[in-house]
Formats: structure tokens, C-alpha cells, sequence
């Protein structure tokens, strides 16, 4: 687990020093990253860094950048492919002579025989960018689900890449001019999706696609291709007790392959079902003591660390707790230096602490990440199959709109009266409608009164809703609950939950591994019947019948609770200042585009507990807190 930059350039007009200068300090911004060593290689026209985190080949062989046996062939590499003793052995029978014991050897040997298509091979999460010195082309690539960040700035001329947002900008040619539509965007989810960056000039490489670019051509060329795609058709002709067995078999396998490691490991573990059953398999697999890592609350709706401390006690884990109060949040402007760009989950905090305590001990660390992805673990699956049925029915408008009278109004979220009415505010809408309400921030109607005229000018109204339909309509015939999911796996996954962790292990110098979303286990997922995953509207119920002896029924039978942060009462105590500060200030960027006085209104209805505007009033905190950081202007 690294960090990666480099620069390329088909212009002869700048010598290729000042690019590897540029290079250096791009890898300084991101030292945390790799703290173990630095590398840097450069030529003519390519200039390569890399910061190290050493895991498998603590020697100076695994360093980097690294080059194949006659020198054509230069590699920068961010990641772990767990599948390269395979891919090694392979490759030795082809011919390939190794001088490592490092992953990243693999990988370039993978590609001097199979070319572009290696990466179909690479089981693992990576991003990588090979310089091709007798071709004169650079290659590069990030994992299927989205694991590993690539930035990147093309502008005819020269290519800059990174592994975060912040070592791209920290070169001063590059624009740091805010990109309105992805405002609209982050406002709307929370997140800004691929290619799409906070910044005009900057792009993200999408998970699953390469990019090449060629430099022997008479005008160079940039080009980028998906190479996955998650496949629920043809459904898989297999009893439950058969996909039980399988469902067993891959995720014990794909936990295995991830205890794989030359430095200590623990996991993450929540006490909920997925990371529970991480803990379990790997108690099984190893021969000493898990070790086991949790994060609480003082608040006790928020705190799960009894359900943690129960398998923790049943597996007789080496366990290190954590309690995250207020004050926490004073972090938070080192957490948006890092994520580069507004980012709306609030678990972000308590994610960065956990992944603190955790790298006192070990340096790689195995979560529950993707086990509500590839199992239906996501309430919202079985709402959204309920409301697609209910549209169709005669007379169903009518009835929802006398049940929402008759429902008492709650601000508690996590209230059953508030889980009802968030159902009957949906229920007739459109399914991107359906969908953005149940997981996003502000709505169309929502973003009107909170634009400035000006701003509302330069962004089309439902490019973000449109998103939903885009993504979910490259895969036709799927239902009502494979659709909300196929958006989870290549939206709110990859641009949410997978950068939340990237940033927050990595600030930390920790290296995160997700056995639930080895690609393996989610295609074999995918193509399962669905009252397999979802049977009434309990979710994940193949993976709890596989696992049920590591599961106490006092863990199995609880509420889904999620990674939830009592900010909303913090709001009204110890952060209140913080907020006043920074959003109700005349000097605040937001309010040069957006709606003072509806800034004001959602904070006051908030602070009176006239409406629960938790979420809303973070998403407005973390894009005021990026303009302040980045010096992101609202010059549009």
C-alpha cells in the first residue's frame, strides 16, 4: 500500500528535470501515505515517484519505481495483488525471471505477456501506471470495485497523476478553478463521482477502466477503457444450501488470501455482521489471537461496542477500544486536506480514529467493507421493491398521502415513525427521485432555493438524478432491487464508502483490505437469486446462514445500525461555534453561490429541533471547509 505520482510529457520545450522536481514534491504532499522510503526514476519524457509502505517484500527489492529485466519497462504501484504467487508461477513457466518476492514484480511481467488485458488477471485492489520507454507510452489502471484512487491532469501536453487530489493541485500550473456541475453533484450524494473532480482541470480515473497514452503518434492520445462490469444474468442454477457452501468457501478464501502479510494485521470489527464474520474466520485461520480494533460513542443510541466486545469474548481476540468525543472534530481540517475535494459521510471521523488506534499496533488492517453491497444488506432494497409494487396499484397515491397524515411527525432518524414516513415521502416518486432521498443531501426542488441565480445558470437541474439512470441502465431487465444495488456497487461504493477508508487508513499509514469485495465472491453474489440475499426484508440471508455459527443471535437479530456519528447533537453543543464560524459568516465561499439566507433557515429549523438537518448542515460544513483549505475559489 503506497503512494503513486508521476508526469509525462510530449513536449520537448520543458526539460523532463523539472517534472521529476515536480514529481518529488508531489510525493512529499502524500509522504503519509508510504512513510518506509521514497523512490524516483525519470528519462526523457516520463518521471515516476513513489512513497512505500512496506507489507510483502520488506527488502530493497520490493522498492520502487521498478523496472523488468532489460530496463524497458518502469513501474509505479499502489496496492496488493493477492493472487501473485499464481500469477508468478505462470509466469516463470513462461519464461519470466523474477528478482523479487514483491507483487508489484507480477504485475510487470504480467504485462510484458498478456499486455493491456493483464489486469482481467489481478485479483486485488491497485492502481498502477506502467511507462513504456521503447513504445513510448504510459499505461495505467485501477482495481474492479475501486479500492485505489487515480487522479490525473491531461492538458495536451503533459499528463500529471497521483493517488490523492491534494499532490495533484500542490503543482501551482495546475487550476485550482471549482468545476460547478461537480458542486451540484457533491451537493446532491455527498460524493463527486468519477470522471469528474472538485476541479475543472482535474479527472478521476473510474474503478474497473485503464488509461493509455500514446506518445508516438503525431498528436498524442489519451484513451480510457472499462474492462469489468458486475454481471447479475444468467442467475446461477444452485440450491441455498449449495450456494451456502460456496458463499463459505469464497469469503474464507478471499480472508486467507488477505492475511497474507510480511508486517502484523488485525481488523476493524463493529460488532455488526459483516466484520464479525471476518473475525471469525480469520480466529479460525490463524494461530495466535486476533487483533481486534472498535470505535464508540458516549452517546449510547450511536454505541455499539458491547456487540463488538461479545465476539471479541468468543473468539478471544486481543481487543483495543476507542470512544470518539466531540472534541473529535477538530481534525477535521487535516481530514479535508486529505480527501482533497468535499466529501459529505460524517464517518469519516470516527473511521480515522479507529485506523490511529489500529496502526499503533499492526500495520494492516481487514474490514466488513461490501458485505451490504454483494448480499442486499441495505434496507432500501426491500423499500425499493415495496414502492415499485405499490405504484402499480389503483388508488395507492391517494392512500400514502392519508397514511403520511396520520403518521406523527418525528426528527429522530432513528425512530420507527421516521423509517415510515421517509418510506411514504418516496413512495410514488421516480425511482432516481426514491433513490436520492433515501442516501442523498439536498433535492432538486431543495437545490433551487438554495442557488444563487447565477449558479443555478451553470448547472443542468438533473444531471445528478440522471446519473442514477446512466449508471443502472448500462445493465437492462434488472428489478427493482438489483438496480438501487447495481448504483451502491459502481456509485455510493467506490465514491462514498472506498474513499472513506482509502483516506483515513492511509492518513494513518494503514493498509485497509476488504475480503466481502474480492471480485470473486461479488460475481458469484451477483448472479444468485435474489430471495437468496433478500428474503422478506431481511437482508444478507445466505451470508448469515453461512456463517451462523460465528454469529451470536444477539449480534444476527439486532437492527442494522450502520457507521451513524451523534454529530447532529453536537451540532447544537459543542460545535456550534464551529458552524456559526464557518457557515454563517458573511466571508464564507458558500455564500457567494449559494443562498445565505436559506443557509440560515436550515441551520435555525436544525438548532430549534423543528427538523432533524444533520446531514444537510455537514455537506454545507465540508464544501465551506474545502474552498477554506484548497484556497477553491468560487470563480466559476
Amino acid at each position: 500500500m503506497c503512494g503513486i505520482a508521476g508526469a509525462v510529457t510530449a513536449s520537448t520545450s520543458r526539460p523532463i528535470q523539472s517534472h521529476a522536481d515536480l514529481v518529488r514534491r508531489m510525493c512529499d504532499v502524500m509522504a503519509h501515505r508510504g512513510p518506509d522510503a521514497d523512490g524516483f526514476w525519470s528519462d526523457g519524457q516520463a518521471a515516476l515517484g513513489h512513497r512505500r509502505l512496506a507489507i510483502i517484500d520488506l527488502t530493497e527489492g520490493g522498492r520502487q519505481p521498478m523496472t523488468n529485466e532489460d530496463g524497458t519497462l518502469w513501474i509505479t504501484f499502489n496496492g496488493e495483488i493477492y493472487n501473485f504467487h499464481e500469477l508468478r508461477d505462470a509466469l516463470v513457466e513462461a519464461g519470466h525471471v523474477f528478482r523479487s518476492h514483491s507483487d508489484t514484480e507480477a504485475i510487470l511481467h504480467a504485462y510484458e505477456q498478456w499486455g493491456d488485458d493483464c489486469v482481467t488477471r489481478f485479483r486485488g485492489m491497485f492502481a498502477f501506471a506502467i511507462w513504456d520507454t521503447r513504445r513510448k507510452r504510459l499505461f495505467a489502471a485501477r482495481d474492479r470495485v475501486g479500492k485505489k484512487p487515480f487522479f490525473y491532469v491531461w492538458d495536451g501536453q503533459v499528463l500529471r497523476f497521483a493517488s490523492e487530489l491534494a499532490s495533484i493541485v500542490s503543482d501551482p500550473e495546475v487550476s485550482r478553478s471549482p468545476d460547478p456541475a461537480a458542486i451540484d453533484f457533491y451537493l446532491t450524494w455527498g460524493y463527486v463521482p468519477a470522471p469528474k473532480t472538485a476541479y475543472k482541470s482535474v479527472s478521476k480515473l473510474p474503478p474497473a477502466h485503464t488509461l493509455a497514452l500514446e506518445l508516438n503518434q503525431a498528436e498524442p492520445k489519451l484513451v480510457t477503457r472499462r474492462y469489468w462490469d458486475l454481471a447479475y444474468q444468467p442467475k446461477l442454477q444452485v440450491s441455498f444450501e449449495e450456494a451456502k457452501d460456496k458463499v463459505r468457501e469464497l469469503l474464507t478464501e478471499s480472508v486467507r488470501l488477505r492475511m497474507i502479510s510480511d508486517v502484523p494485521l488485525g481488523v476493524f470489527l463493529s460488532g455488526g455482521v459483516d466484520s464479525s464474520i471476518i473475525v471469525g474466520i480469520m480466529a479460525q485461520l490463524s494461530s495466535r489471537p486476533v487483533k481486534t480494533f472498535s470505535i464508540g460513542f458516549r452517546e449510547a443510541e450511536f454505541n455499539e461496542l458491547e456487540h463488538a466486545r461479545r465476539i471479541a469474548n468468543k473468539w478471544g481476540t486481543e481487543h483495543h477500544e476507542f470512544i470518539v468525543e466531540p472534541d473529535a472534530v477538530s481534525i477535521l481540517p487535516k481530514l479535508v486536506r486529505h480527501y482533497g475535494e468535499p466529501y459529505a459521510d460524517s464517518s469519516a471521523v470516527p473511521t480515522y480514529y479507529v485506523s490511529q488506534v489500529t496502526r499503533k499496533h499492526v500495520t494492516v488492517a481487514l474490514n466488513g467493507d461490501g458485505g451490504d453491497e454483494a448480499f442486499l444488506g441495505y434496507e432500501r432494497y426491500w423499500a425499493n421493491h415495496i414502492a415499485d409494487r405499490l405504484k402499480m396499484l389503483p388508488g395507492a397515491s391517494t392512500a400514502i398521502s392519508l397514511l403520511k397524515r396520520m403518521i406523527s411527525h418525528s426528527v429522530d432518524s432513528k425512530s420507527n415513525s421516521r423509517r415510515i414516513q421517509r418510506f411514504l415521502e418516496v413512495a410514488t416518486m421516480d425511482e432516481q427521485h426514491r433513490y436520492a432521498h433515501w442516501i442523498g443531501y439536498f433535492g432538486n426542488h431543495e437545490k433551487r432555493r438554495l442557488y444563487r441565480p447565477e449558479f443555478a445558470a451553470l448547472v443542468e437541474p438533473d444531471t445528478p438524478l440522471d446519473w442514477y439512470n446512466q449508471v443502472v441502465g448500462v445493465q437492462p431487465g434488472l428489478d427493482a432491487v438489483e438496480r438501487p444495488n447495481l448504483m451502491d456497487i459502481h456509485s455510493y461504493l467506490p465514491y462514498d464508502l472506498l474513499v472513506k477508508v482509502d483516506i483515513a487508513t492511509m492518513a494513518s499509514s494503514l493498509e485497509a483490505r476488504s475480503p466481502l469485495l474480492d471480485h470473486n465472491l461479488l460475481e458469484y453474489a451477483a448472479r444468485l437469486p435474489r430471495q437468496y440475499k433478500l428474503h422478506g426484508r431481511k437482508g444478507k440471508s445466505i451470508l448469515r446462514s453461512a456463517f451462523a455459527d460465528m454469529l451470536p443471535p444477539e449480534n444476527v437479530n439486532r437492527r442494522k445500525a450502520g457507521f451513524g456519528v451523534p454529530i447532529g447533537t453536537w451540532f447544537r453543543g459543542p460545535m456550534r461555534n464551529m458552524l456559526d464560524e464557518h457557515l454563517r459568516s458573511s466571508s464564507a465561499s458558500i455564500r457567494k453561490y449559494l443562498d445565505g439566507t436559506e443557509i440560515d433557515r436550515i441551520m435555525d429549523e436544525h438548532m430549534s429541533q423543528r427538523a432533524d438537518y444533520t446531514y444537510k448542515i455537514w455537506n454545507l460544513l465540508m464544501l465551506e471547509m474545502w474552498h477554506r483549505e484548497f484556497q477553491a475559489g468560487t470563480s466559476f
